[in-house]
């Protein structure tokens, strides 16, 4: 594992190479919450996730610690840095296993609708090296990536709740 830079809540807004996209669900802002809390939920809806484990004890909050594993074997040793039940996560990465990552965060930010929720999904990077060069002509494919993972949560929602469709933006 290498270090990465321990990164604020500020680089949300500042990083070099951020996507910041948004889904309605039809499920309430304690259900999703559920679903985020849920390690087993991650691989069905964010499907380059493999595997996460929570590596720290409950109750969960502000510094609690998981290991995310994704296809291609990166790993990120993830801190969170906000934890608002039915409101808002954010974590970074503190460790991972490329030396490509210097830097990353996710936020999830859920709002209440008239029709369930809305997140407001951001993720943060910066990286040395050719994908430093790369990162900008891949933007738009990457962007799109992450607008299907929220499409899959959304499918993944209703399917374990048993709830109907909602939009995306």
């Amino acid at each position: 594992m290498h270090p990465c830079e321990r990164v604020g809540l500020d680089f949300l807004e500042t990083a070099p190479h951020r996507y910041a996209n948004s889904v309605d669900l039809a499920i309430t802002p304690a259900q999703l919450w559920e679903v985020l809390a849920d390690a087993d939920s991650w691989p069905r809806w964010a499907n380059v996730i493999t595997d996460v484990e929570w590596t720290t004890p409950e109750p969960r909050g502000v510094g609690t610690m998981r290991t995310v594993t994704m296809r291609g074997r990166m790993i990120g040793a993830e801190e969170f840095l906000a934890w608002d039940e039915h409101a808002r996560m954010a974590f970074r990465f503190n460790e991972a296993s490329s030396r490509m990552v210097t830097a990353f965060a996710e936020n999830y930010d859920i709002v209440p609708t008239p029709e369930g929720c809305r997140v407001t999904w951001t993720l943060a990077l910066d990286v040395r090296g050719p994908s430093r060069w790369t990162m900008p002509l891949a933007a738009p494919l990457m962007n799109r990536t992450f607008q299907r993972f929220l499409r899959n949560l959304r499918a993944y929602t209703d399917e374990r709740y048993g709830t109907g469709a909602a939009h995306s933006s």
